[in-house]
């Protein structure tokens, strides 16, 4: 797994140069809508699918292509609108797969608003913990026949959620170090606060 830039691909900030709106307005609204739209639709079809519709298939296909929309648009579209980062996978002339986790250059972070930005993750962390709750309940109740669809929500949820959290520490750091780093980096501030209270 490798962070490089390709050939083929349009730097970030390279069309964003001439933007001087300001960071509390939503830039993107469009992208906003449908980034929570497609995510929000799929989890109401599948809680309100044996209320509104008998028929498993037309369920099951509905919510599929819901959950299709939204990984095709949180992916392509509104990760690189809402907060500057994008990845794929790359095939190279040899025929490896390299994948490319993908960041805005820094001097243009400041084009992305907080709004837009608090959007997107608030989205792309909390539809994924509905899916696990979803996969669960389908067990325990013995929904058997929901299993696929739930378990493809997931994947396609924690898919796009892993991709952006390697874009947005770095496609070439490990999480794990960087979650160990943070841990201690907490503990330490704990103790020296501890240490100075009298």
């Amino acid at each position: 797994m490798q962070g490089q830039d390709s050939q083929d691909a349009l730097l970030f900030g390279e069309e964003d140069d001439n933007i001087g709106q300001t960071k509390s307005k939503l830039r993107h609204p469009l992208a906003s809508f449908f980034h929570i739209f497609f995510r929000a639709s799929a989890i109401l079809v599948y809680l309100l699918c044996d209320i509104l519709s008998g028929r498993f298939i037309a369920c099951m296909v509905t919510i599929i292509l819901l959950l299709s929309c939204d990984f095709w648009t949180v992916k392509n579209v509104s990760g690189r609108l809402l907060v500057g980062l994008r990845w794929w996978n790359q095939v190279d002339a040899n025929g490896n797969s390299h994948w490319v986790f993908e960041s805005r250059k820094t001097q243009s972070v400041k084009a992305t608003s907080s709004a837009e930005s608090r959007i997107f993750w608030l989205g792309l962390i909390v539809c994924p913990i509905f899916w696990v709750i979803f996969v669960f309940s389908t067990i325990f109740s013995f929904k058997l026949k929901w299993l696929a669809v739930v378990m493809m929500g997931l994947v396609l949820q924690w898919a796009n959620l892993y991709g952006y959290v390697r874009c947005k520490v770095g496609g070439k750091s490990n999480l794990g170090n960087m979650a160990k780093n943070y841990l201690s980096a907490q503990i330490f501030k704990q103790a020296m606060t501890k240490t100075e209270e009298p």
